[in-house]
């Protein structure tokens, strides 16, 4: 009797020798999905920490008029506003419901990019939740043109 092959003997050597298009595409899709499922998964700040706000305080020319900007405070992250041209006011730039940085207000609006909670720009108040409370205010004077924490 003689011995038979079948298409399916060069199998195992195709599996680990060869890329199928299978596996291409399987690699493609995990590659693909792993960076947002990883940012989708993260409680922290959305990217790096603000800068620490300098040593003689945050120029207010340095904050947008209608908007704002993100620097280290003694305690965290804190958000300076601008809301119209000479009045400046501070917040704590953690969202009240899982602690994510908000980002800064853009048409009067301060959104937390985790779960979407909004937030007035120029007082912090609660727009929409999920959050339940509105920022923190953040203790400042403006000393020589320049922010500084009280």
């Amino acid at each position: 009797m003689t011995s038979e092959t079948t298409g399916n003997a060069s199998a195992p050597d195709d599996l680990t020798t060869g890329l199928t298009r299978r596996r291409a595409l399987c690699g493609l899709v995990v590659a693909l999905a792993a960076p947002g499922v990883l940012a989708a998964c993260s409680s922290g700040g959305e990217g790096a920490a603000p800068p620490p706000a300098p040593p003689g305080g945050t120029p207010v020319s340095q904050i947008p008029v209608g908007g704002g900007t993100l620097v280290e405070g003694p305690n965290g992250p804190v958000l300076l506003v601008q809301p119209s041209a000479g009045v400046v006011k501070a917040f704590s730039a953690v969202c009240p419901h899982q602690g994510v940085t908000v980002d800064p207000p853009v048409n009067g609006t301060i959104t937390c990019p985790g779960h979407g909670s909004e937030f007035d720009g120029a007082s912090g108040a609660l727009k929409l939740g999920p959050a339940q409370t509105g920022l923190t205010p953040i203790s400042t004077r403006v000393v020589n043109g320049a922010v500084q924490f009280a």
